[in-house]
């Protein structure tokens, strides 16, 4: 089946976000709360976790999977962003007004993953 090239456009932005989880990993450990163990394991799985559900986005059996997958590391993610607007350091140096607006933008990734399950 041939999908929307939209479809595809989302499959490789999480395998390129996945791999900056390899080539940048202390960018993202920095960003992690400090309640999470072990930071750098937890941003290499998720890593491997966004790499594999974007490639499984592009195949017809495991679209749907990977799509619930996808919204469901989004909603995790939500910890990410709320440790980032509290926590200076994690900050990464981004106005406010732009971590607050990650958070809508979070939402949308979510309604614009769920959008395909009807393809």
């Amino acid at each position: 089946m041939i999908y929307p090239w939209h479809l595809y456009a989302m499959a490789c932005m999480y395998i390129l976000a996945g791999i900056m989880h390899f080539v940048k990993p202390k960018m993202y450990m920095r960003i992690m709360p400090n309640y999470i163990p072990n930071h750098k394991l937890m941003v290499l799985l998720s890593g491997v976790a966004e790499i594999i559900l974007g490639a499984t986005l592009c195949f017809p059996l495991t679209k749907n999977t990977a799509i619930y997958g996808i919204i469901l590391m989004l909603a995790v993610f939500f910890t990410v962003h709320f440790y980032m607007l509290s926590n200076e350091k994690a900050s990464a140096g981004l106005p406010k007004w732009v971590l607050i607006l990650r958070i809508p933008l979070q939402f949308f990734l979510m309604y614009w993953a769920y959008f395909y399950l009807q393809f």
